[in-house]
């Protein structure tokens, strides 16, 4: 069963004129060099080109795609390259936002949950009791007068580093990262899905 528009996510698919009389022989002896490089596997038969890719270099031309199929097809009376690769990176690049979103949503429900258990507790009758801490902790984080004489700063009551945790509580549950990185790789898959037919039918060009 075949679903173009799915492939489509992670196939370049593409056709090249060639030049008249051009037969696949010849066609495919100058496109040669692009599959002489490490890790490439290729087979020709007839009219058709096939290779796979295993950790491919840096430098490689071709190191987008994993593998793909080349063939010589008349069109119009004249010979012409007809072409399917499949990228490996655009697929990553198509699902990353998808998990980060993912993350997002998952980072904000732990965050609610978490709130709706605080909140819950403070309404179970804690109010009283807190009020009576509070009033001890201001006794007790109060500076001794010889502390006041030296100059020593006043201690943090314990309402400022409750404070202090319930910001760094947000931060820690911010689902900001996760949609910076989702739109980061999204923007990467848009201008990689445009980018990747024009460069690798301007190599193909180059070397017919």
């Amino acid at each position: 069963m075949k679903l173009p528009f799915i492939e489509r996510i992670w196939h370049i698919k593409g056709s090249l004129a060639l030049e008249d009389r051009q037969s696949p022989e010849d066609a495919f002896e100058k496109l040669d060099p692009l599959f002489q490089t490490h890790g490439t596997v290729y087979e020709i038969e007839g009219d058709t080109l096939t290779f796979r890719k295993h950790n491919p270099a840096a430098q490689d031309k071709l190191a987008t795609f994993n593998r793909g199929t080349l063939r010589i097809v008349e069109s119009e009376g004249r010979p012409v390259l007809a072409y399917n690769l499949t990228s490996p990176a655009l697929l990553a690049c198509f699902l990353a936002p998808l998990l980060f979103l993912a993350l997002a949503q998952a980072t904000i429900a732990i965050g609610e949950f978490e709130n709706s258990k605080i909140e819950a507790a403070g309404e179970s009758g804690e109010g009283a009791d807190k009020s009576k801490k509070n009033d001890e902790a201001d006794k007790d984080f109060q500076l001794h007068w010889l502390d006041e004489a030296l100059g020593a700063p006043a201690p943090e009551k314990p309402d400022e580093k409750d404070k202090d945790e319930d910001k760094d509580k947000d931060k820690k549950h911010s689902p900001t990262a996760a949609y910076i990185l989702a739109a980061i790789f999204a923007t990467l898959y848009i201008v990689g899905r445009i980018l990747e037919p024009w460069l690798i039918k301007s190599t193909f060009r180059k070397k017919l």
